[in-house]
């Protein structure tokens, strides 16, 4: 397969997950800014969602202040910033558009039609006034892209960058939405009286963020904890958005496309997935959270750059 057709069919994939999870995000920070908390709280966590996505630079330079009603534009609408959800289906159609020969008719007509529905959307103001309506219809027609591309396709070197391409970003967001919400529900805790009865709304908005909570109760049969909110994000392979599933399909598809340059990338991403495989949350939250969030996030920027250079368009500098 030629570099560029690989390239547009991977990026078109991430673009498309990367919608979705930033739907997701919001989500879940709009539903746990209503819980009972003070306003500085509420803002740090939205503060806390933009640094976590590497985009507070980019927000303070457009906006004077930090408030939910601004945020909400700049992830959903605003077309300068490119991780916004306007800016990730716009790229995710152009990519397909480019390629439009190597996706059957159903794939490429949904990714058409959630472009232009999307824009629909927007012109009626749903997300301003119904961000949560908004959120479900992102996440809803990425179900239906992913469901059509694994529906229609032949599963050759196109399927696999495609579905190379999701599970990357998805394996990216999960760690980020786990990493911001440990975060700030660790600096937001104060030890009051009413703790056990927040943590549970916290945990399980979290969890029905990722479509875990129904997930989280047949696993589990008890009470939300944080401890097992993160080995169920992290370390359950049965779980679809965990970090372990991602890498298993990861490594899986780089297999399937492997070329006489990408033996160290395959190693590299091996090395992660087997770290995932063979570690136990209690070993993970003794050395820290964050930091094994951290690092994870930056082997997976690295893993990107090393897909990149093995088989895609080289990075501009």
């Amino acid at each position: 397969m030629l570099s560029r057709t690989a390239d547009h069919l991977y990026w078109m994939a991430r673009y498309t997950e990367r919608a979705e999870n930033t739907a997701r995000m919001l989500d879940v920070n709009l539903q746990t800014s209503l819980l009972p908390q003070s306003a500085h709280a509420a803002e740090q966590g939205w503060r806390a969602m933009l640094g976590i996505s590497e985009l507070q630079a980019a927000y303070d330079e457009r906006y004077e202040k930090l408030n939910a009603r601004d945020v909400l534009h700049f992830m959903v609408q605003d077309r300068s910033n490119m991780s916004s959800i306007a800016s990730c289906l716009g790229a995710a159609r152009e990519n397909a558009r480019a390629v439009r020969g190597a996706l059957t008719t159903e794939v490429w007509e949904t990714l058409n039609t959630t472009w232009l529905d999307m824009l629909s959307q927007l012109q009626d103001g749903l997300p301003g006034r119904d961000p949560g309506q908004f959120f479900e219809w992102v996440k809803h027609r990425s179900h239906l892209s992913r469901g059509v591309t694994i529906g229609t396709m032949l599963k050759d070197e196109a399927f696999h960058f495609i579905r190379m391409g999701t599970h990357l970003e998805r394996a990216d967001n999960t760690a980020r939405i786990l990493d911001v919400k440990f975060l700030a529900h660790n600096s937001g805790a104060d030890g009051n009286g009413q703790d056990q009865q927040f943590d549970f709304y916290y945990w399980a908005a979290i969890l029905r963020s990722v479509s875990a909570f129904e997930i989280y109760r047949r696993v589990y049969r008890d009470v939300i904890t944080p401890e097992r909110v993160a080995e169920l994000l992290m370390l359950r392979a049965d779980m679809p958005r965990s970090l372990l599933a991602c890498m298993e399909e990861v490594v899986a598809n780089l297999a399937s496309v492997r070329n006489d340059l990408s033996a160290d990338t395959e190693r590299f991403a091996g090395r992660l997935h087997a770290e995932l495989c063979f570690s136990r949350i209690d070993e993970v939250l003794d050395s820290g959270l964050h930091a094994f969030l951290t690092r994870f996030l930056e082997q997976i920027y690295e893993l990107g750059n090393r897909i990149s250079r093995d088989f895609l368009l080289p990075l501009a500098a």
